[in-house]
Order: structure tokens, then C-alpha cells, then sequence
């Protein structure tokens, strides 16, 4: 039993650590969305009311715990699928992370998880509140565009975390301690993710969406992830390097 405790107490310190480090990010980001007004507190009013707001009108506390457990399932796919990059990357020695394998591996991550949140959410509104939520959004085909692009979205940020995972335990597999550099690259890369997510968020959560705006924000947020994909894999690419 002590021997597990010895083995298993720097994976568990690296994984709370890290948790802690986002949520302490997540906190930030909720609290410069309240600072600038980006948050609602207020029912529902007359008029100037964000879409979100007006979404949200129509769940039931029922239909509203299911939403969560939907996204709550996509999430845990989401982040299994970066560990288990990371873990494939662990186990085959010869195998290289790159841009190409990343991308992939990110991109059908994001496809499942949002099938996932799709075939649960199908199954929770009525037929009344579908009819009712359908008069509330654009057309079909934006709502098409929009997940795309939210697709794509995910998907490479999904494939940057998991090229900065393979960097983490290149670097562990050469000394580095995880305890401190797994936390510090999430703080390091969540930080710029966050205040785009916070811009992103404040452009769709607004009574008239200007889509121009929100198209913007989103170039943004893909842009940025393929800066950190690229330079995560020109760091493990120079990692890989030092522990030939």
C-alpha cells in the first residue's frame, strides 16, 4: 500500500494542481465578464435581453440539470481524449506527436463530443419548447456554419493541448518535475484561451448578434489556437531532440 502511495502521489498532486490552475482561471474569466456587464443577474426583462437569457427562458430545472449532464458528458470527452493522446504518445516510444496526428486526434475528439451532447439534448426538450427555442435562433443554415466553426474551434484547441501535453511529459521524460510544469503550461496557455473565450462569449451573449463580430472573435480563437499547436510542437520537436 505504501508503494502506491509513493507512485501515485506526484500524478495525483500534477492532476489537482492543474485542476485548481483552471478553475482559478475560469474564476478570473467569470469575474472580468461581471466587471464588464458581460453576466446577467436579472429575469427576464422587456426588451435588450441576451440570447442566452432568452434561450435559457424556456428550460425547466428538469430539462436544465440535463443540459448540464449533456455538457458535462462532452467535456469528459473532451478531456479524455487529450490524456489519452497523451498516453498513446507515452507508451509507443517510437511514436512522434505532430501537428498532423494532433489535428486528428482533436478534431474526431470534438466530432464525438458534440454527437454526444446532440443525441442527449435530442431527448430533452418537448416538441413545444423545440418549437419554441427554433423561433428564437437564425436560420438553419447559420446554426449549420456556427457549429462548424464551434467544431473546429474545439477541435484544435483540443489538438493544442494535447501537442502541449506531449511536450509536458517529454519534458518529465528528461527530469522536468510535473508537479509544477504540467500547472504552469496550462496557466501559461490558458490565460490568452480565457480572454479570447471571454471576448467570444460577450459577442454571442448580446440581444442582436452581430455576426461580423462574433466571426471575428472566432478567427481570433482559432488563430490562437494554431499558434499554440505550432509552438508546442516546435518546443517538443526540440525536446524530442535533447533526450535522443
Amino acid at each position: 500500500m505504501l508503494a502506491w502511495y509513493k507512485t501515485a502521489w506526484r500524478p495525483y498532486t500534477t492532476l489537482l494542481g492543474t485542476a485548481l490552475v483552471v478553475a482559478i482561471l475560469a474564476r478570473i474569466g467569470l469575474a472580468i465578464m461581471d466587471v464588464n456587464g458581460y453576466l446577467a443577474y436579472d429575469y427576464i426583462s422587456s426588451s435588450g435581453v441576451p440570447i442566452l437569457d432568452v434561450i435559457c427562458s424556456i428550460l425547466t430545472g428538469s430539462a436544465f440539470a440535463a443540459f448540464i449532464l449533456a455538457f458535462g458528458l462532452s467535456l469528459t470527452v473532451c478531456a479524455a481524449g487529450v490524456a489519452l493522446y497523451g498516453f498513446i504518445y507515452a507508451q509507443l516510444s517510437s511514436t512522434k506527436a505532430r501537428l498532423r496526428s494532433a489535428f486528428v486526434g482533436g478534431w474526431l475528439t470534438a466530432l464525438v463530443a458534440l454527437i454526444c451532447l446532440l443525441v442527449v439534448a435530442s431527448g430533452i426538450l418537448s416538441a413545444v419548447q423545440l418549437h419554441s427555442l427554433s423561433s428564437k435562433l437564425p436560420g438553419l443554415p447559420i446554426l449549420l456554419v456556427a457549429l462548424v466553426v464551434f467544431a473546429a474551434f474545439i477541435g484544435t484547441l483540443l489538438a493544442a493541448a494535447s501537442l502541449v501535453l506531449s511536450f509536458c511529459l517529454e519534458r518529465i521524460k528528461a527530469g522536468a518535475n510535473p508537479v509544477w510544469l504540467v500547472p504552469l503550461c496550462a496557466a501559461v496557455c490558458g490565460l490568452p484561451v480565457l480572454l479570447l473565450a471571454v471576448g467570444t462569449f460577450a459577442a454571442i451573449n448580446t440581444a442582436a448578434v452581430s455576426l461580423p463580430t462574433v466571426g471575428s472573435w472566432l478567427v481570433g480563437d482559432l488563430a490562437l489556437n494554431l499558434i499554440i499547436m505550432i509552438a508546442a510542437a516546435l518546443l517538443l520537436r526540440r525536446a524530442q531532440t535533447r533526450t535522443v
